[in-house]
């Protein structure tokens, strides 16, 4: 089995009032959470206190769907929500060690702007950046940027591989001491250390340099949610930290192993990568009372919300079956393959209804569901670490604030008793968080390279 850290890592997925489709309805949840920054100051000093690795936030350019009814009655489809690195930037100065990760999409950025921005927030909080590459599963973000349609899956990805090159590139453009400040001589940077990218690509012209120094970490950790084949290629390349989903254990232990192999294939360290895939938990102080909160939950998703909801992550219009039909076969969505792959063989798995179907993707859209006691939860989550299943996770709580505090109370004490996990940092950045190297300069490199 490949070397890891005998302790998992744990991610804080902050989504507005909480996870679950109907958290902003429900008593314990924050209802103007998405737009309330003194709801995630609480949220991060939660996480910050119970020693989380990182905090995530995830990110879309568009309002995911087009049913007006369905998004009025739902706050996860990014309605109503901060842009997450002006709201990280916020953040901190509000902690002093806990990661902060954000999404930023490739396909509608440019890569001098990715490179900047996370550069600035690395500078800003101290080492403590991490930029979560996705390409974009929805359409409806090209109206939003001046195109008609969405890039083709392939295309995406292949604008991805260079993307995530450029910006790395950028975050090289000076040397670790380039910036000599030099009052005396009047040098306010040595030149022979300024190194312009000069990048001529298939997607990208970009001459140089960044404007902001090398970062902290040399480079934000570089995080990338996507499981579909491109996705764990391009992963297995450039990721430091993968977001997942995987519901069974059999399943996770598979993509487990299959990543890490396709590392060591490239001549990469397997613990250069972390995969977190997210785990949903409802906790109670008995099994009854965490049934009983998981059931008040699912009473108040509105049936239009739900069925919202799965044609989103199936890309299909289910506008003609009734909910009590068998989810149909459906033709292959551009959008997100492996959620629509997750869903479809749930469906058929199992026997569900469409209204079956809307009900397991309501919790997390696919993501592993816990419901039970903390013992429980931390059995389960032990379980997939020491199988090799995950080498940690991102924690999805259904209502926030009520769902993190209820991990940190409940959860983490029994994780940190079973030895599984930090009761204190050790270090600073994100990188020493999660045990990775800060990134060797690329002219360093070449040059070491060259002399050996």
């Amino acid at each position: 089995m490949p070397r890891r850290s005998e302790r998992l890592h744990l991610g804080a997925f902050l989504y507005p009032g909480g996870h679950h489709v109907a958290a902003w309805r429900h008593p314990s949840s924050q209802a103007d959470a998405g737009v309330n920054p003194a709801h995630y100051r609480q949220l991060a000093r939660t996480a910050e206190a119970a020693h989380f690795d990182l905090i995530f936030l995830a990110d879309g350019v568009s309002i995911r769907g087009d049913d007006i009814e369905a998004l009025s009655r739902t706050a996860i489809r990014y309605v109503g929500q901060f842009e997450p690195l002006t709201l990280l930037a916020h953040l901190a100065a509000v902690t002093e060690r806990i990661g902060l990760v954000a999404t930023a999409s490739t396909t509608y950025n440019e890569p001098f702007h990715v490179a900047r921005k996370f550069a600035s927030l690395d500078h800003l909080s101290g080492g403590r950046a991490g930029w979560n590459l996705v390409t974009s599963a929805d359409p409806r973000e090209a109206w939003n940027f001046s195109r008609e349609s969405h890039l083709a899956h392939a295309k995406r990805y292949a604008r991805a591989e260079e993307f995530v090159d450029v910006v790395r590139g950028l975050w090289d453009s000076y040397a670790d001491d380039a910036f000599l400040r030099d009052r005396a001589s009047g040098r306010f940077f040595d030149p022979d250390r300024l190194h312009l990218l000069a990048h001529e690509g298939e997607h990208f012209s970009v001459r140089g340099p960044l404007n902001v120094p090398r970062p902290p970490q040399g480079h934000p950790v570089v995080v990338q949610a996507g499981s579909s084949e491109a996705g764990k290629a391009l992963a297995a390349r450039t990721a430091e930290v993968i977001f997942t989903a995987q519901a069974t254990l059999e399943d996770a232990v598979a993509f487990y192993g299959d990543v890490k192999g396709r590392l060591e294939r490239l001549g990469r360290d397997p613990a250069s990568l972390k995969i977190m895939p997210g785990a949903f938990p409802v906790i109670g102080r008995t099994e009854a009372e965490a049934q009983d909160k998981f059931g008040a939950l699912q009473e108040l998703i509105h049936p239009v919300v739900g069925r919202s909801l799965l044609e989103q992550l199936t890309g299909a219009d289910l506008s003609g079956y009734p909910d009590e039909a068998p989810l149909p076969d459906l033709p292959e969505t551009d959008g997100g393959k492996r959620r629509q792959d997750l869903f479809v063989g749930l469906s058929r798995r199992e026997g569900l209804s469409i209204r079956e179907t809307y009900l397991r993707a309501a919790t997390a859209r696919g993501h592993w569901t816990l419901v039970g006691t903390p013992e429980r939860i931390a059995d389960a989550l032990q379980e997939r670490f020491e199988a090799y299943g995950a080498d940690g996770f991102n924690i999805m709580p259904p209502t926030l604030p009520g769902g993190l505090d209820d991990f940190v109370t409940l959860v983490i004490p029994e994780l940190q008793r079973r030895g599984l996990f930090r009761t204190g940092y050790a270090g600073t950045t994100l990188r020493d968080h999660l045990g990775l190297e800060r990134p060797e300069h690329r002219r360093h490199a070449l040059l070491r390279n060259a002399a050996e």
